[in-house]
């Protein structure tokens, strides 16, 4: 048997001390025994310590702690309901009577509205245009067999309404509706073309047109048409009083109107070039976007009021005669007419096509 020596005890200790503290763990013992008490953690100040009912504390469910004070809990009190106050009786409001008032006048409008001028209807004495006569000429006849001539002037009158509806769209207003028919010399064949486009405008199913004479020195457009005489343009231009559109004579063609050019004056370009030209013409289309108007003018070389009217016009048509027309002659009434924004040419008394261009055939014309 292994031989088992005690513990010494430390000094100043007896043996017989033991009993006394027989009741210290064996931590506790040796804490104090081997001086360990110095590497404990310094002791907390009294007044840090929180007191007791101040402590938190952990506990099991199962565990009890006895200095723990438990506040009862208050039962919630349910306090009656204040009986609501009685309801006052309705207040009635007697309604006073008064004077009936009479209703206000609206007011004026701030900015006046335009109103819009009325459409100008030419309400002129019809007379039958003389057919033989036109026939004579070499003119269009209304209501006759398609010709040459016919087809011809369908051409040139489609590109002169393209070109109106175009003008009217980029906004030039009712000088879009009017276009010029002049020359460079006299015997070219303006007045010439002047009728026959107006009667192929006449046709159109959805236009009108009004056929104005402006030659005031030599007026020709009456005795073509066989129509009579009467005031006219230059009329309305000198007089304020006369209203042009009631010097319009209307024809049995129907679409078709024309005014006269008026009494002869020595002053027709200075007539023509005064601001109330604009306010006549603009009224010959009032109201009417479907009228075309044509001016038959004298020629450019040889009188002043063509290049007058120029600047009231959308388009100027110059009629070249191809056997007589030369082309210095033909520039120079071109510059003379170079207010007008749109300027065209047409070639007349032509007999050679290179082309083989025969209008009028293919209907029975001309064999």
């Amino acid at each position: 048997m292994t031989e088992q020596s005690k513990i010494p005890m430390p000094e100043g200790e007896a043996e017989d001390a033991a009993p006394k503290r027989k009741g210290a763990t064996l931590i506790e013992r040796v804490v104090r025994n081997y001086d360990l008490v110095q590497l404990t953690s310094a002791p907390i100040p009294e007044d840090l310590i929180p007191p007791p009912s101040k402590r938190r504390r952990y506990r099991r469910a199962d565990d009890v702690i006895e200095d723990a004070v438990v506040s009862p809990v208050a039962e919630p009190v349910v306090e009656a309901a204040p009986e609501p106050a009685p309801r006052a009786a309705p207040e009635v409001v007697v309604g006073e009577v008064l004077d009936p008032v009479s209703p206000a006048a609206p007011a004026a409008p701030s900015k006046a509205v335009a109103k819009r001028p009325e459409p100008v209807v030419f309400k002129g004495e019809r007379f039958p245009v003389n057919r033989q006569h036109l026939r004579d000429q070499g003119l269009i006849v209304p209501e006759s067999t398609v010709t040459a001539v016919l087809e011809e002037f369908r051409i040139v009158k489609r590109q002169l309404l393209l070109n109106a509806d175009q003008l009217a769209q980029q906004g030039m207003g009712p000088a879009a509706q009017r276009v010029l028919i002049c020359s460079p010399h006299p015997g070219e064949g303006k007045s010439f073309t002047s009728v026959n486009l107006a009667l192929a405008i006449a046709a159109e199913k959805e236009c009108e047109v009004l056929l104005v004479d402006a030659d005031f020195a030599k007026p020709s457009v009456l005795s073509m048409l066989g129509l009579p005489g009467g005031p006219g343009l230059m009329d309305a231009l000198a007089n304020p009083e006369i209203d042009a559109a009631d010097c319009v004579i209307g024809t049995d063609v129907p679409g078709l109107w024309v005014l006269p050019a008026g009494s002869a004056t020595t002053s027709d370009t200075e007539y023509l070039s005064s601001s109330r030209t604009r306010t006549v013409l603009d009224r010959l289309v009032q109201g009417a976007p479907q009228r075309f108007v044509i001016f038959d003018s004298p020629p450019a070389l040889a009188a002043s009021p063509a290049a007058a009217l120029a600047k009231y016009v959308g388009q100027a048509v110059v009629v070249a005669r191809c056997d007589k027309t030369a082309q210095s002659s033909l520039e120079d009434a071109v510059s003379l007419l170079s207010a007008c924004p749109n300027i065209q040419l047409v070639l007349n008394a032509v007999h050679f096509s290179p082309s083989g261009r025969r209008f009028g055939s293919y209907y029975g014309y001309g064999g």
